[in-house]
């Protein structure tokens, strides 16, 4: 038995049609837990078992968790809560039921940064980092997936690149990052859960085929799009003031400005890419498969 978070998700909606493809040749069932089935395809809701709830409602995961194998664990963002509350606040709940129901492996969602000089000040990385610890202390055997910024995250800025050509964000425009689109992350996901004679408490790096800079996304759309498309640099504190404008936690604020800030000093410069740990989703195939029709529809 798999018990996936989440699966409407950016994630988890790439991850269930891959564990609903290999699950029933390896005689695993599956159960979802969803605050609402009604966002489930209906031919997955007829192939799963649906838990009704949140996933940080201690009832939920205790129901979820009997007789469970294994646990995808994904915190959905939650800006209303300073960053400790939204991940292991959030998390503590399923870290009782996993030592209850005696649950032997999770494979969770989280940053790269472990090890490096800023990881302690990187806000919601700093907290993302905690609750894998926390996770880890339960005893179950626990692989983090360690990853840097995703290619959806521009999504959010479609309008603006399909008006004004620009996008933004608080990186250094010629700062080089990996990056990594959400499909490849799903991939590793499933290969752990499927596949569970790993033992002990690790993290994962997923990364990207090549680091890219600002300017690199910019030229790369530009040359995918037949139009120009250029980058603007946001300070942090114009992002510290768009952010509690829109009435986020002033703590959860605190921590979106930290980890900006701790990526442009090298958070996640810490794992060096290897054939293991570089998936394969290139920037190109990713503008061309999800960015341009989200633009030009």
């Amino acid at each position: 038995m798999i018990v996936i978070t989440a699966p409407t998700g950016n994630i988890g909606r790439h991850l269930l049609p891959l564990l609903l493809k290999s699950a029933p040749a390896r005689d695993e069932e599956l159960r979802v837990i969803v605050r609402d089935p009604a966002r489930l395809p209906d031919a997955v809701r007829e192939r799963v078992e649906v838990v009704t709830g949140s996933h940080g409602d201690a009832a939920v995961v205790d129901r979820a968790f009997d007789g469970a194998d294994a646990v995808f664990w994904l915190v959905p963002p939650d800006s209303s809560r300073t960053p400790d509350q939204a991940y292991r606040g959030f998390t503590r709940p399923a870290a009782n039921a996993l030592a209850v129901h005696g649950v032997g492996h999770v494979v969770g969602v989280s940053a790269l940064g472990r090890g490096t000089p800023v990881a302690g000040r990187a806000g919601l990385v700093t907290a993302s980092l905690a609750m894998d610890d926390l996770l880890s202390e339960t005893g179950v055997a626990y692989r983090a997936l360690a990853n840097p910024s995703f290619f959806e995250n521009l999504l959010e800025e479609t309008d603006s690149i399909r008006e004004n050509g620009v996008f933004s964000d608080a990186a250094d425009a010629d700062r080089k990052a990996p990056f990594v689109a959400v499909a490849d992350i799903a991939a590793v996901a499933a290969g752990l859960l499927l596949e569970r004679s790993w033992t002990g408490t690790g993290s994962v790096p997923v990364l990207g085929p090549q680091d890219l800079s600002p300017n690199d996304l910019a030229r790369v759309m530009t040359g995918q799009l037949g139009r120009p498309v250029r980058y603007e640099r946001q300070s942090l504190d114009d992002l510290r003031a768009t952010l509690v404008g829109h009435g986020l936690d002033k703590e959860f604020v605190e921590g979106v400005v930290d980890m900006k800030r701790a990526k442009d000093d090298g958070l996640d410069a810490g794992v060096t890419r290897t054939p293991g740990t570089t998936a394969p989703t290139t920037f190109e195939h990713w503008v061309a498969q999800t960015l341009m029709p989200a633009i030009l529809s």
